[in-house]
């Protein structure tokens, strides 16, 4: 069983969170900046692994992490980087812990300057979705121009694990970039 479609995106094969993600959350458009937010921390801690794992953790990172609160997280000290490094139902690794104390602080920097972090991450692909045409999983990019041009633009903002990689993975969670297989009951639907 790939999904309860038929015509579904091969990669949630039959993890049922995974069927849940795919059909409800990944490629439609976000704009709520919590959401966001959320997105482009879990996004950081996938990088070098499968997002299979990062979602079926996402409940205990809601948890650890203050509900992806940036305001709250900005503001973690040292004690609670070793409380985050003790907890088992995260991922625990410190680069990526620390970069979502740093990556708060940037994003919270940037809601300020610009009225909403929406208003600045939109701007990559013009306020609007791409809708990519792929037949199949082995046709879709690990970045495009706009998750370069986003993850340059992070850097310079001060984020870390925002490489293009990460980038397009984001673009693609947040519904700014459509990359539904042509088979999928979701295609061209969001």
């Amino acid at each position: 069983m790939i999904s309860e479609h038929k015509n579904s995106c091969d990669w949630p094969s039959n993890d049922p969170l995974m069927i849940e993600y795919h059909d409800n959350e990944w490629g439609v458009p976000l704009h709520d900046d919590r959401k966001l937010f959320e997105y482009i921390v879990l996004d950081a801690f996938q990088a070098g692994l499968s997002w299979k794992t990062v979602l079926h953790k996402r409940e205990n990172f809601r948890k650890a992490l203050d509900n992806f609160e940036a305001e709250k997280i900005s503001a973690y000290t040292q004690d609670k980087v070793d409380e985050l490094m003790t907890d088992a139902g995260i991922i625990r690794n410190k680069a990526k812990i620390l970069a979502t104390i740093t990556n708060a602080q940037a994003f919270l920097r940037i809601q300020k300057e610009t009225g909403s972090f929406d208003a600045f991450i939109w701007k990559f692909t013009a306020g609007t979705t791409i809708y990519n045409e792929w037949d199949s999983l082995s046709q879709l990019p690990a970045k495009s121009a706009e998750s370069d041009a986003m993850s340059k633009a992070l850097i310079k903002e001060g984020f870390k694990f925002v490489g293009s990689t990460i980038c397009y993975a984001f673009m693609q969670a947040a519904g700014m970039i459509n990359d539904h297989l042509t088979k999928c009951h979701l295609y061209k639907k969001m």
